[in-house]
């Protein structure tokens, strides 16, 4: 097995690929590693694939994949992650704002220190207020849901130990929470490392606004996916029976108070129907009903599926 993988994909970044996989060997080169450089091509419109092909033939341990179409980030990680073949691998993005110079500082914290995760950390940032702001909201989120203490999950430039990186599934835009996907799949130890940042030299940003909404959205996937995924009926059953008593109550509540009145008080009770509390209690049953049948339905499919009683075994004793 060689010392390290570097898994870098990519969508239109022709111009600054020669520079940074010149970086790239001649850091490796120093430091006495041997390497492999994955360069994903995320399909760019641009001549990047014509630059991964000359680079490839110069150098025989830069490797491009080029992908049928745009998958988006997580895609592309998640083929080179099967591809890796480094006892360490590292992910950093082509566009050379991660430095190629703290591959050995990653390397030496996994493989020496014994981490599953370490995580880039770019305490002095090269970017507008509009984008620093939502990160620090968004890390503070996760940090907070996640009971991981990390500065900066988006951080481009990470590096895993093989098995972990062979052990999780990486898929829609879940490339910001590999280290919480590494912890729930049974890899605790995470670390940070204070790493460089550069500012852009080539080309533009390909991310927008909507990365923070649609990041957070997939953090709530992914809790709900860990903690409910093979037990639907724990989450929804529980909701729907709170909802379903809770309008039961009320109704019990508009019961009584129409009998108090018809056989304690003697006077005309008010219409059931007229009271507010009526249609309150009718919404929670009915809500509570179609949560629980929704529990139920997710339990049955999920029972129908052959990988619900599969789990990953890290070691065993003859």
């Amino acid at each position: 097995m060689i010392d390290v993988s570097l898994v870098i994909p990519l969508l239109n970044e022709a111009e600054s690929l020669p520079e940074l996989c010149s970086w790239i060997v001649r850091v490796c080169e120093q430091e006495k590693l041997s390497y492999e450089v994955l360069l994903l091509d995320d399909g760019s419109t641009d001549n990047s694939w014509d630059v991964i092909e000359e680079l490839a033939k110069a150098n025989t341990c830069i490797r491009g994949i080029r992908m049928r179409r745009n998958y988006g980030k997580s895609g592309a990680l998640n083929i080179g992650f099967a591809q890796a073949k480094g006892e360490v691998v590292i992910t950093m993005d082509a566009d050379l704002q991660d430095s190629p110079d703290e591959i050995q500082g990653l390397r030496n914290m996994v493989f020496n220190e014994g981490y599953h995760v370490v995580s880039g950390w770019k305490q002095k940032r090269y970017d507008p207020i509009t984008k620093t702001l939502p990160t620090k909201l968004f890390n503070w989120a996760t940090r907070k849901m996640s009971d991981i203490e990390l500065n900066d999950f988006n951080c481009g430039l990470k590096a895993y130990r093989n098995e972990v990186v062979k052990n999780i599934e990486v898929y829609g835009e879940m490339h910001r929470y590999i280290p919480v996907i590494a912890k729930w799949g049974g890899f605790p130890k995470i670390g940070e490392k204070v790493v460089q940042h550069q500012s852009r030299k080539y080309g533009k940003s390909k991310f927008g606004m909507d990365r923070f909404i649609n990041g957070f959205l997939d953090l709530m996937s992914l809790y709900f996916m860990s903690k409910f995924g093979k037990r639907p009926m724990h989450f929804f059953g529980l909701l729907g029976v709170m909802s379903f008593f809770i309008g039961f109550m009320m109704a019990m509540w508009i019961i009584g108070e129409k009998m108090m009145h018809v056989y304690y008080w003697h006077d005309r009770a008010p219409l059931i129907t007229s009271s507010p509390l009526f249609y309150l209690g009718m919404l929670a049953m009915i809500i509570g009903t179609q949560l629980f049948l929704a529990g139920f339905i997710g339990e049955l499919v999920s029972r129908s599926n052959p990988e619900r009683n599969q789990y990953d075994v890290k070691q065993t004793i003859n």
